[in-house]
């Protein structure tokens, strides 16, 4: 079950320097204001959640039935909507939810779109040893696999396999980030480390 949190976006990476001087690096997140769009109840729906729509969208670009939606919420059209269950508060339709409900908390989880980076070999894929370690035995062939399955047994290559493939654009959560600061005049949340994704991507801040 998602946690009660946020709809966030990422902004970037920067440096905040400790008390005792020391520069931690942290990434940036325009968090919020989110609206509530739709409020889902256990007679309705069997189950509670509230749904939070982020980030304008124009009118044109939003079907007529997200637009009938969103007019009901009486809101603008949103890009990002993510549901969300646990809030403590009860909260109604059109109610803004910002980066103020995250003073005071210490560590939060962010889930995110890890950036997709294409085909790629062993190398990058599963950090195999390359050039200067030869992979696997080999003398002349420094980026690739080496042998994948043994011989007339079992006659096959073995599920789960180390091998080139598709690698990024996974979902991905990060757990237990520490918070640095909120700044909610900007909508801002500072958290110490990486988050997945690219600049400009969507990302959950949950509690």
């Amino acid at each position: 079950m998602k946690l009660p949190g946020l709809i966030g976006k990422k902004v970037g990476m920067t440096s905040v320097f400790s008390v005792e001087g020391k520069s931690i690096p942290c990434t940036v997140i325009e968090c919020g204001p989110c609206v509530v769009t739709q409020v889902k109840t256990i007679e309705k729906d069997g189950y509670e959640a509230l749904q939070l729509g982020f980030d304008e969208k124009k009118e044109k670009h939003t079907t007529k039935q997200l637009s009938g939606h969103f007019k009901k919420a009486g809101t603008t059209p949103k890009r990002k909507l993510v549901e969300f269950a646990g809030f403590a508060e009860e909260h109604k339709l059109g109610d803004v939810i910002d980066v103020t409900i995250l003073e005071g908390t210490a560590y939060v989880d962010i889930v995110g779109t890890s950036k997709g980076k294409g085909y790629q070999g062993v190398v990058k894929r599963h950090g195999f040893g390359g050039v200067g370690q030869a992979t696997h035995g080999q003398h002349n062939r420094l980026r690739k696999p080496g042998s994948i399955g043994a011989c007339s047994t079992p006659a096959r290559v073995f599920k789960g396999m180390r091998m080139g493939g598709r690698m990024g654009g996974d979902r991905v959560t990060v757990e237990n980030l520490e918070v640095l600061k909120v700044i909610p005049e900007n909508n801002l949340l500072l958290v110490k480390g990486s988050v997945p994704g690219s600049k400009g991507s969507y990302v959950i801040i949950q509690k």
